[in-house]
């Protein structure tokens, strides 16, 4: 969340990057809010130093009947009080991020400027078929079994694509950690506070949360928010910072309001496994370990030989924690495109820095060489999406037989010699 000083000090700034950035939050009425909580908080400090005051002299019939009196203003403050802060935190959390200087302001969530493409569309000299006709033929993935056992967009991965997870994941860990980035195996459940102060609603009808009936816990939808919550409530010493975390988790999410968008096969599920990078840096750091971020990604998708583009996310696409985000789109032959052919970019990696967003609402601070303490920078970023992973290398690497090519780079974490999915 934003600091409240800073939005009383900068409320034209703020308004108008709440607009572009879609936010339905009244910074006026914010402000009224947070006016009135510190006007109670006051009266509140004021009844209970006149009360400390009265306890030190000699009490009298007429000082215990006053005291009585403030002691019943006290509760009755504090009971308002507490429904302001409730009020005020809510509206807090609703006000998104400031927004980069060199973010493109849109109110179109597909104004994403593209920054650069690696690699050249392929061009096949037969018709290419999207994941589901592959998968089919070669008896890769079980829709309609998962379908009966959880529901739908559910499925399961089998033969080569089930190993084909695994060699992902490990392939993107060996990568991440080669760079000194610490692995870690996370829970798939956190508590709605560590949601909540990570910028993630998981209440209301559009959430995109599986919540746990009967308690405080939600499935996490990426790990995020398990390594995001990791030193809620420390602070770190800055000698020490950055760190760099590499998680593996099972990611849940509804997909609440997606139905107008592309979900074919496993491209849009209700789970999926992901290896995610978080970083915790100096606040000076961040845009430099943001560009360290992208560059892992490319490096990731590029030693998989496949083409892809780097879109710089617009405002009215950006998530509310992001300061800046960069999605890399893979090119996906079995994608319709809007010209009503086939062939398109799609997401499959994000990269954001959310700044003192998310350590502000979690309490996660540094400490640098004077003492001094303040909030740091936190940063995410996919390695691998598996499933979208999949789907482009199933697609792009097709051949003319059915078959799909294994690429080189996953070969040594399969079993010897598998190099081709054929039957």
């Amino acid at each position: 969340m934003l600091d409240i000083k800073f939005i009383r000090e900068n409320v034209d700034a703020v308004k108008k990057n709440t607009k572009s950035r879609l936010a339905d939050v009244d910074i006026d009425e914010l402000l009224e809010v947070d006016k009135k909580r510190r006007e109670l908080e006051s009266a509140i400090d004021n009844l209970r130093a006149k009360r400390n005051a009265a306890s030190k002299t000699k009490p009298t019939s007429e000082i215990i009947t006053e005291m009585k009196s403030i002691g019943d203003q006290i509760g009755q403050l504090e009971n308002e009080l507490a429904a302001v802060s409730l009020k005020f935190r809510e509206m807090l959390m609703m006000v998104p991020n400031m927004s980069h200087p060199e973010v493109a302001i849109s109110a179109n969530e597909d104004d994403n400027p593209v920054l650069e493409i690696i690699g050249k569309i392929p061009k096949f000299n037969f018709e290419p078929k999207d994941h589901v006709e592959l998968a089919e033929k070669l008896d890769l993935i079980d829709f309609d079994r998962a379908t009966k056992i959880a529901g739908a967009k559910f499925y399961y991965l089998k033969n080569e694509l089930a190993l084909m997870e695994f060699a992902l994941v490990q392939y993107a860990l060996d990568l991440a950690t080669n760079k000194g980035f610490i692995p870690f195996s996370t829970p798939d459940l956190a508590k709605r506070e560590i949601l909540e102060g990570l910028g993630y609603n998981p209440r209301g009808e559009s959430t995109q949360i599986y919540n746990v009936e009967n308690t405080d816990l939600s499935l996490i939808g990426t790990a995020e928010i398990t390594m995001g919550g990791y030193h809620k409530d420390e602070i770190i010493d800055g000698e020490h910072l950055p760190k760099k975390y590499v998680a593996v988790s099972h990611c849940y999410r509804t997909e609440a309001g997606s139905y107008s968008k592309f979900s074919k096969g496993i491209f849009r599920v209700h789970q999926f496994t992901k290896v995610e990078m978080f970083q915790y840096t100096l606040p000076e750091k961040s845009e430099e370990a943001h560009r360290e971020l992208l560059e892992i990604e490319k490096e990731i998708f590029s030693g998989l030989g496949l083409t892809y583009r780097v879109i710089d996310h617009c405002t009215a696409d950006l998530g509310a924690p992001s300061y800046r985000t960069f999605d890399l789109e893979a090119w996906m032959p079995g994608k319709p495109n809007k010209d009503g052919g086939m062939g398109d970019w799609a997401e499959i990696t994000s990269t954001s820095n959310c700044t003192d967003y998310q350590s502000r609402a979690l309490n996660i601070k540094y400490k640098d060489k004077d003492g001094k303490k303040d909030f740091l920078h936190t940063l995410n970023g996919t390695a691998i999406a598996i499933s979208r992973a999949l789907i482009a290398i199933m697609e792009n690497n097709q051949q003319a037989d059915g078959s799909i090519t294994i690429p080189k780079a996953l070969q040594k974490y399969l079993p010897k010699g598998l190099t081709k999915i054929s039957r």
